[in-house]
């Protein structure tokens, strides 16, 4: 089962639901909330069930969306994923009385505020397009300006420059490069420097900007995987110390952009702004 179409339909809803009802999964996913991106021998270490019981559970979680895996060397990581909480808090929430859905809206404040400190950004959402047409918008300036309002310009080849303008602003740095490049599965680069430029055309407080550009610099990665008539991508940005300002902001900004992403894909419109 994966979440298929424009919509986030019953089925898949019905498919998180179930995952939730079980509270040995339930442990998981407070487990997770309280560190993110743990192995599968750090969540059995840290309950009372057996290994074999902790990968059956995170089977039906993965399953439903609710949790995404990634690949670290011979590991692999395991982090929340919002999405479906998301969707079904919207769904809900917006329909019924506040007072009567506010357990499941807590829960839905709980896995948005996924991020521990220092920990990659994880989130992964499925859009009906094709792998080609999501590659074209993440990489063409015309495409990326619509949903995201920067244009983006690149090679797009390992080692290239990108170039961030915003509203006629310019932003560059010989250290803002593409760092892996396999069209249409996987697209990896530097995130963008935080110059006075980018505060000025984000209208930001430079002081702010100048504590963010002392942070090390971090990296995005796209992978993009083909779902029969949907194709799901995963953002994973990582690279931040405990602590990070950048972190916090990053974790607020994506799933945002992502929806709008989503939506200029679909419907061939961007969300409206604010």
């Amino acid at each position: 089962m994966q979440p298929n179409g424009c919509m986030f339909g019953m089925a898949v809803m019905d498919e998180v639901f179930k995952a939730l009802a079980d509270p040995s999964r339930r442990r998981l996913l407070d487990s997770l909330n309280a560190r993110n991106g743990q192995t599968l021998r750090e969540l059995c270490s840290g309950l009372e069930m057996t290994r074999q019981s902790v990968s059956k559970h995170l089977a039906v979680l993965e399953e439903a969306g609710l949790v995404i895996t990634v690949r670290r060397g011979r590991e692999k990581l395991h982090h929340l994923n919002a999405m479906p909480i998301n969707a079904i808090a919207e769904r809900w929430i917006n329909r019924y009385d506040r007072r009567r859905a506010g357990a499941l809206a807590d829960l839905k404040t709980a896995l948005e505020d996924d991020h521990v400190s220092g920990s990659d950004f994880v989130y992964t959402t499925y859009i009906r397009t094709t792998p080609e047409r999501l590659w074209q918008a993440l990489t063409e300036p015309a495409f990326t300006e619509r949903y995201w309002g920067v244009a983006l310009d690149s090679a797009w080849t390992v080692g290239s420059a990108v170039t961030w303008n915003i509203s006629g602003i310019t932003i560059e740095d010989p250290e803002q490069v593409v760092l892996e490049s396999d069209p249409p599965r996987r697209l990896a680069y530097t995130w963008h420097t935080f110059t006075p430029e980018f505060a000025k055309a984000m209208d930001l407080d430079p002081e702010a900007n100048a504590r963010w550009a002392e942070e090390p610099r971090s990296k995005v990665t796209f992978d993009i995987e083909p779902q029969g008539a949907t194709v799901k991508l995963t953002v994973v940005h990582s690279g931040f110390e405990p602590g990070s300002e950048v972190r916090e902001l990053i974790g607020g900004g994506w799933p945002s952009l992502l929806s709008s992403l989503k939506t200029f894909l679909e419907t061939g419109d961007p969300l409206p702004s604010a």
